[in-house]
C-alpha cells in the first residue's frame, strides 16, 4: 500500500474522531441541561423542544444525540445516575465497608442535596414520582437505579452488623437501611418546599439517633454532627 494511501486512511480516522469526540461533547453538555431541567420539573416536562430552548443546541442536533423523547429520558436518566455516582457513592468508597463507608455515605447524601448538586434538589426523587406509577423502560431504568442504591445501603448495614459494629437481627437491618434514606428524602423534599437547610439538620440528628440505637460507637459518627 503507498504512503499517500496510508496518509489519507490516517486523515479519514482522524475526521472520523473529531467528529466522534465533538458529538461526545455535545451529549455530555445537552445532558447537563437535561438532568437539571428534570431535577426541577420532572421528566413528564423533558422534551426535545424545551431542552433546545434551555441548553441553546439546535431541536434537530439534539434528536440526531437521542432520537426521540424515550431515547433522551434514558439517557438523563443515566446521566443523572453517573452524577449520583460520582458525588454521594464514590466518595465514600474511600471508607472501610461496614459504619464507616455508611456514615459517609448519609453524609455525602445530605451534601448532594443541600448543595444543589442539581437545582431542584435529589434528582432521582424527582424522576421517581414522576415515573412510579408509569410501566415501561424509563421506570424500570429508574427503578433498577434506585435498587442499586437501596441495596447497596443495607449491603453497608449488613457489613456493620456482621463486623460487631451495630447489633441488629436480621429484620433490624432490613427496617436501618429503610429508615436512613428515608430519613434523606424526606429532608430533600422538606428543604425544597421551605427553602430551609434545617430539615437536613433533623435528618442527620435522625440518622444518629438511629445508628446509636443499633449499637455504633458515637464516635463513629461525627460526619453526621450538626
Amino acid at each position: 500500500m503507498s504512503d499517500q494511501r496510508l496518509q489519507g486512511g490516517g486523515v479519514r480516522e482522524a475526521v472520523v474522531d473529531g467528529r466522534r469526540a465533538r458529538g461526545d461533547a455535545s451529549r455530555r453538555s445537552v445532558l447537563t441541561y437535561a438532568t437539571d431541567l428534570v431535577s426541577v420539573e420532572g421528566l413528564d416536562g423533558l422534551s426535545i423542544g424545551r431542552l433546545a430552548d434551555v441548553s441553546g443546541h439546535s431541536k434537530s442536533s439534539i434528536a440526531g444525540l437521542f432520537q426521540n423523547k424515550a431515547g433522551l429520558q434514558l439517557a438523563t436518566v443515566e446521566a443523572g445516575r453517573t452524577v449520583f455516582m460520582a458525588v454521594v457513592v464514590e466518595p465514600a468508597r474511600d471508607q472501610a465497608r461496614g459504619l464507616p463507608r455508611l456514615v459517609a455515605l448519609m453524609h455525602h447524601l445530605i451534601e448532594y442535596s443541600r448543595t444543589r448538586v442539581f437545582s431542584g434538589g435529589c434528582f432521582f426523587a424527582a424522576v421517581s414520582a414522576d415515573v412510579d406509577s408509569k410501566p415501561g423502560p424509563v421506570r424500570d431504568a429508574v427503578r433498577t437505579a434506585m435498587a442499586d442504591w437501596y441495596g447497596y445501603v443495607e449491603a453497608q448495614v449488613r457489613y456493620a452488623t456482621e463486623a460487631g459494629e451495630m447489633q441488629l437481627d436480621p429484620a433490624g437491618i432490613e427496617l436501618l437501611a429503610f429508615e436512613l434514606p428515608a430519613l434523606y428524602e424526606q429532608a430533600n423534599a422538606r428543604s425544597l418546599l421551605y427553602g430551609s437547610d434545617r430539615p437536613y439538620e433533623i435528618a442527620a440528628r435522625g440518622m444518629r439517633q438511629r445508628l446509636l440505637a443499633a449499637g455504633a460507637d458515637e464516635a463513629a459518627l461525627t460526619l453526621l454532627e450538626r
